[in-house]
């Protein structure tokens, strides 16, 4: 499971609880009333005036929790779909140990951990790999990802 989804998943388990509390709340109020400031002529504009406003964050609160469902799916699916592309096992090691992570918009595609700009391009039916945008890494960067990609690619020549 990714650590996005993880807290997708905390963030709606605080936001739920948030509703029912906030829910809870406004029932207490309803019930304290007991009917008596809506006769009134005073205060019963007043009292109808705070049901509003708490009507209003609880549905506010309502459409959070279907932002937070709507996110949770959508980033299931996106780790449905990087699952869904054969990862060599030597890629899978370097993706355990840090030092690659798998785009999960192109599954496909992995980016060296400190470095900004190059990808390493998995091929998945020759279990090839290449790279790009190796012009944009900066000179800094270039060794991490000169490291890494000629590390990951030694592996895959000798797996053919």
């Amino acid at each position: 499971m990714s650590k996005r989804l993880e807290i997708l998943r905390a963030s709606l388990a605080k936001k739920e609880a948030r509703f029912n509390e906030r829910l809870q709340n406004h029932f207490d109020t309803v019930k304290q009333a007991n009917g008596q400031p809506l006769n009134d002529k005073r205060n019963g504009r007043a009292t109808l005036n705070r049901w509003d406003k708490q009507n209003d964050a609880l549905r506010t609160l309502e459409s959070g929790i279907q932002r937070t469902k709507a996110a949770i799916e959508r980033e299931e699916m996106k780790v449905a779909s990087a699952s869904s592309v054969s990862i060599p096992a030597f890629m899978q090691k370097a993706i355990a140990d840090g030092l690659i992570t798998q785009w999960r918009k192109f599954p496909r595609f992995f980016f060296v951990t400190g470095v900004k700009h190059g990808r390493i391009v998995l091929d998945e039916k020759t279990g090839l790999i290449a790279h790009r945008y190796l012009s944009k890494v900066s000179k800094e960067e270039y060794p991490i990802f000169r490291d890494a990609f000629n590390s990951l690619n030694k592996q895959s020549r000798e797996s053919q």
